[in-house]
């Protein structure tokens, strides 16, 4: 009987499906590095979402390790450099469809946030303030959506602005040719950058390129851009974001995601312009159910 451990929640109902199927599921949601390198050797398979890194210290105490399922897109918290050349017969899959939807309607969400200050008069309020006469916002319908990145998650934020009445265009390193022909306009970066209102961010963090966003991109976005992060942590300097929004370059900014997680940069915490959430960009009740599912769904055909 192949022996599962699950590193990270995942929906109730895809444990029970991986029961039923009878593989043996160890569910250990909060194990740390440490308890991971001692407990892992026993694993034909484990099962990770964003918080659990999987490293070099812990692939090298594998002993019976035959897939690494990473519920969400993004494979950066897997060392699957090491896994290859350690030359370990080691599968590494994802979901890469089941979260889509619930990450671009958290991206919607954000635009909404910082066009309206929607978060700022929450806490003001309860603060016992009255702040409407500084609560002039902008709409989101005529404005112009700049997506960076225009793979699924893209692809979902574009159909949802358009039906809010906005103008989308996008730039893609590996997709020349729209995806979506009828409502996104495909641009080279500096254009985009250039005729932008909003820009989202949909890609992953490249660590031999580092940002993507850096001081450069930032001096060729319109002045009082809105810019909403919900890809992965590093994709825009958050140094130079804080430059852009103390010189009005950057209206404000809406991040779902940090360089470093949990967050330990106050600047970034306590500036008034920068709406955070923490990394929940999946966390949804819809998306983790169909993350949890297709990943169990992968790890019964494989132990089949």
């Amino acid at each position: 009987m192949a022996k599962i451990l699950i590193c990270d929640p995942i929906a109730n109902e895809a444990v029970q499906m991986m029961k039923d199927a009878g593989l043996e599921v160890i569910e250990k949601t909060t194990i740390t590095p440490d308890e991971l390198v001692a407990e892992i050797k026993d694993y034909d398979a484990m099962v990770v979402r964003s918080r659990t890194k999987v490293t070099a210290a812990i692939i090298d105490a594998m002993e019976n390790m035959k897939i690494i399922a990473r519920g969400g897109v993004g494979l950066d918290n897997i060392d699957q450099k090491y896994i290859k050349d350690k030359g370990l017969a080691i599968k590494v899959v994802n979901t890469p469809a089941a979260s889509s939807a619930s990450v671009a309607e958290l991206v919607i969400g954000m635009m909404f946030g910082i066009a309206r200050f929607i978060p700022f008069g929450n806490h003001e309020i309860k603060k016992g303030e009255w702040p409407k006469n500084k609560m002039k916002g902008v709409e989101l319908g005529g404005k112009t959506l700049g997506i960076i990145g225009i793979g699924r998650i893209g692809q979902e934020v574009a159909k949802r602005a358009t039906a809010l009445g906005m103008t989308c265009v996008a730039y893609d390193e590996y997709i020349p040719d729209s995806p979506l022909p009828d409502i996104v306009k495909m641009l080279p970066k500096d254009e985009l950058l250039a005729q932008s209102d909003f820009i989202t961010l949909h890609i992953p963090f490249d660590p031999d390129f580092g940002p993507t966003i850096k001081a450069d991109e930032f001096a060729k976005m319109k002045d009082g851009v809105f810019l909403v992060n919900a890809s992965r942590g590093g994709t825009v300097d958050e140094n130079a974001l804080l430059d852009a929004l103390n010189s009005g370059k950057v209206a404000r900014a809406a991040l779902d995601v940090l360089a470093k997680e949990p967050l330990d940069d106050e600047n970034i915490r306590n500036h008034p312009n920068i709406y955070l959430t923490p990394h929940i960009g999946a966390s949804t009740v819809e998306g983790q159910f169909r993350v949890g599912t297709e990943l169990a769904e992968k790890l019964i055909a494989e132990f089949k």
